[in-house]
């Protein structure tokens, strides 16, 4: 019994460390910014790149803003020579990979600003994941991309 008991006082122990790691791996979000328009609009576009250093998959099913009234995530396509745009239910992210939020693909859609934004301005993002847990980015307002 004793030899049984430290078995698995030793798989516990051994395995713990990696499973609170598994447990802490989150996305990142990287190289977040909005592009400014030339006049103030109700709406703008949010872009960056969502990166998933972790072994396991997450989907983004949500996002909000203090900045914006409303954020959803969108996805434009030429469908039949038209561009068109839609809302995604969840934006899904591969292990050990990302996704790119870019003009004419991916993208935040940030309706209602809550104040006008200026060059420079850090808007706070929280992207909910499938599984509960929130993950935190800036969005740099710029006239153009990086």
């Amino acid at each position: 019994m004793n030899a049984r008991f430290l078995a698995a006082f030793f798989v516990v122990s051994v395995s713990a460390p990696f499973a609170a790691h598994a447990k802490q791996c989150a996305p990142v979000v990287k190289d977040g910014w909005v592009r400014l328009g030339p006049v103030a609009m109700p709406m703008m576009a949010g872009f960056g790149r969502i990166e998933n250093p972790c072994p396991q998959p997450v989907a983004v099913v949500s996002a909000r803003s203090p900045a914006f009234g409303d954020v959803s995530i969108h996805e434009s396509r030429v469908v039949d020579g038209v561009n068109r745009m839609r809302e995604l239910a969840e934006l899904p992210v591969a292990a050990k990979s990302g996704a790119t939020l870019a003009p004419g693909g991916l993208h935040l859609m940030l309706m209602r600003p809550s104040a006008p934004l200026k060059e420079g301005d850090r808007i706070a993002v929280t992207f909910k994941l499938k599984d509960g847990r929130e993950v935190s980015g800036k969005l740099v307002a710029k006239k153009t991309g990086p």
